[in-house]
């Protein structure tokens, strides 16, 4: 075991758009608990958690890296996770398994697109989550503007529990509103805390925000409300219950602030993380019991409880599959077998390893609420592991679909073999990273989240694998799907001698609604056995074959609803086969009546310009088809952000770079499919007839 009684352990993600200071945060965290002797930044030689040759040369997070650090007799297990949008897998996974999280802001940008994404992700799987005001020493950072975007942009009802003594150079240390008192930080690395009162010219205003922040808790609390009715002293104590309980149950969000890069608030971050956010003990977890017709079952975070573990992350190594394990109740025992419940093998744990970014230190036992690596395991992300008396699945993770794809292969026939290993691999650890094979040329078509995500791979080959490869221009992943609802009436009748082929299926096909979670679904009205009820999968199976390539130009189906309402069926000739490609030419017929269209994934994009260029950018952005939704001044930046089609976004960095003098910074990620202009659907149907014919 740890060693820290499950009362005293936090398993905490830092999460952030992307140059928000996240991976600073974390190597001062590392710093001051001890676990490393020297910050190292991630502009120089690369801080601690970067520690991909990528990441560092970059200076962005590609991977999460996780770490086990002790803060005040307490055992925090920290995940840091990348910020760029294309590697949001990392965080979703991330966030799947985590009881708390860190959402860092800009003290300048405030939120941003991406903190939009973070945060949606949080909610998701309802991780409790601090507010951390980062790079208060920059200049134009303005707390306050922070805080109402948190309130407005994600519906958050914040608490502020601290003021900022000065703002950009001037900003020197923090007000406590709890203890009402000042905060500064000493010596070359801010270790030394020097604890005063609070400034003459601050006193007034940080009356008042204590006043704004005991309101707000009284909200949530009778007795607060009646000692301050009775205007009575308030006990701390008090006050740090009902944050924690209010955190805890996602109905508020504690603020805290400071400057990771100047050593400032860091060490006040960590006692907020101990005090408010929860441990293993306080997350409710429930797991599906395949024992008993998958009934959602509460599960105990006990040693003695049978031993249930996810799999939420891989990494496929020389010596083996790294596979990162979040353990919710038993223990994990080294040398013990354990049941992967989706496959029903078991498996023998013959390593297991406690991580520290790519360091490793090996345990023997692991107990609940511990992220530990397996060593040798053959199983896919999202698999559960149980031990004797648990049969249990846990709930797999939200990942979304590619955006983008190119085509890639070995510029060398003797590098095929490495080609297929890397590949192999990296589908593996990333399930957004899709591959597949064209039928029509051959080209293996490698599919991911976007123009970065897919360079790094490529670059990932070339290192790990030593093989070059030659990639085809970036593809947008457009979608066909139909706009209107149509009949079918189709019969396959087929006889050659012998037994023939017979079905017949009628029904009607129409669109669902854009913003549906389903892309597809299949209802039965047939009654009476005019369709023998074991033909119906085999309906569905046919319609659901024809989805992964439309008519138009050969791209995904999604939206459409297929509805069987009737048909018959013969004594002799009828088989599955038959009621499949019976059902594949309904569907195709059907679907070519539906006035089908294309659709194209739109992206949310945020450009952060000086503002004597904001005429230029807003009008590139609106001739590549976008939609500017606001403008917002940020002192002498003005942030643009609107909606804009992928396929006019490649290229826009060189060109935002040249229009701004190289000021100007962006970000974009997917926002949702719309309808592809008629014009310019001609075109690409076009160019993709041509494209065939030139094969």
């Amino acid at each position: 075991m740890t060693g820290s009684p499950l009362s005293r352990m936090r398993n905490v993600g830092i999460s952030a758009h992307i140059d928000s200071g996240k991976t600073t945060l974390t190597e001062r965290i590392l710093f001051y608990t001890g676990r490393i002797h020297r910050m190292q930044e991630v502009g120089g030689e690369g801080a601690t958690m970067d520690y991909m040759d990528l990441e560092r040369e970059r200076g962005i997070t590609i991977t999460s890296a996780a770490t086990t650090v002790q803060w005040n007799d307490h055992q925090l297990n920290v995940i840091d996770t990348p910020g760029h949008v294309d590697f949001t897998v990392e965080v979703e996974r991330s966030l799947r398994v985590l009881d708390g999280a860190v959402l860092v802001l800009c003290g300048v940008a405030g939120v941003q697109s991406q903190s939009i994404t973070v945060d949606r992700q949080m909610k998701r799987y309802r991780v409790p989550r601090i507010a951390f005001i980062n790079k208060l020493d920059r200049a134009g950072a303005d707390p306050v503007i922070v805080i109402n975007a948190l309130e407005a942009k994600l519906g958050l009802t914040t608490v502020q529990l601290q003021l900022p003594i000065g703002l950009g150079q001037d900003f020197d240390g923090i007000v406590d509103l709890i203890t009402m008192k000042a905060l500064y930080f000493d010596g070359a690395g801010g270790e030394r805390i020097r604890i005063e009162d609070i400034p003459d010219d601050l006193r007034a205003e940080a009356e008042s925000a204590r006043t704004g922040m005991l309101d707000a808790l009284s909200l949530y609390d009778d007795e607060l409300l009646a000692i301050m009715l009775e205007e009575k002293p308030v006990r701390e104590s008090l006050i740090h219950d009902i944050i924690r309980r209010g955190t805890i149950a996602n109905e508020i969000t504690p603020v805290v602030m400071g400057s990771a890069y100047k050593n400032k608030g860091v060490q006040l971050l960590m006692d907020a993380i101990i005090r408010y956010l929860p441990s293993p003990l306080d997350r409710e977890v429930f797991g599906l019991d395949l024992a008993n017709e998958e009934a959602e079952t509460p599960l105990e975070a006990s040693p003695d409880a049978p031993l249930t573990a996810l799999a939420f992350k891989l990494v496929d190594e020389s010596f083996g599959q790294l596979t990162f394990m979040r353990i919710y109740q038993g223990k994990m025992v080294r040398g013990e077998r354990y049941t992967n419940t989706r496959v029903r093998k078991r498996h023998r744990f013959g390593r297991i390893l406690r991580m520290h970014a790519d360091e490793r230190e090996e345990v023997s036992v692991a107990g609940p609420g511990d992220i530990v690596a397996v060593v040798g395991l053959d199983c896919v992300s999202g698999d559960t592991y149980c031990g004797d008396g648990a049969v249990y699945a846990m709930e797999s993770m939200h990942v979304m679909d590619p955006v983008i794809s190119i085509a890639i292969s070995p510029s060398r026939t003797t590098d095929r073999d490495k080609f297929s290993r890397a590949l192999n691999r990296f589908t593996k650890e990333d399930p957004t990273l899709r591959v597949s094979s064209d039928p029509e040329t051959g080209e293996t078509i490698l599919a991911g989240m976007g123009e970065l995500h897919l360079e790094v791979y490529c670059e990932r080959i070339r290192r790990e694998y030593k093989a070059e490869v030659v990639v085809g221009r970036p593809k947008v992943g457009y979608r066909e799907s139909p706009t209107r609802v149509v009949a079918y009436n189709h019969k396959h009748k087929k006889q050659t001698g012998g037994s023939g082929q017979y079905a017949h299926v009628v029904g009607s096909l129409s669109p669902m609604p854009r913003d549906s979670e389903e892309q597809y679904e299949f209802e039965s009205n047939v009654v009476g056995g005019r369709v023998p009820s074991e033909f119906i999968p085999s309906v569905d199976k046919g319609y659901q074959s024809m989805l992964g390539k439309g008519p138009l130009g050969g791209f995904p189906i999604v939206g459409v609803k297929m509805t069987l309402d009737d048909g018959s069926s013969h004594p002799v000739d009828s088989s599955d086969m038959a009621f499949q490609i019976c059902a594949r030419d309904a569907f195709r017929d059907a679907f070519l009546r539906s006035s089908p269209v294309l659709l194209e994934p739109i992206m949310a994009v945020e450009v952060e310009t000086p503002t004597e260029f904001q005429g230029p950018m807003i009008g590139d952005l609106s001739a590549r088809r976008g939609i500017v939704k606001s403008t917002e001044a940020r002192g002498p930046l003005t942030v643009v952000t609107a909606e804009v089609p992928l396929a006019e976004m490649f290229g826009y960095a060189t060109d935002a770079r040249s229009m701004s003098q190289g000021k100007a910074t962006f970000s974009m990620e997917f926002c949702q499919f719309k309808k592809v202009p008629a014009s310019i659907q001609t075109e690409i149907i076009e160019a993709v007839k041509k494209a065939k014919a030139g094969k």
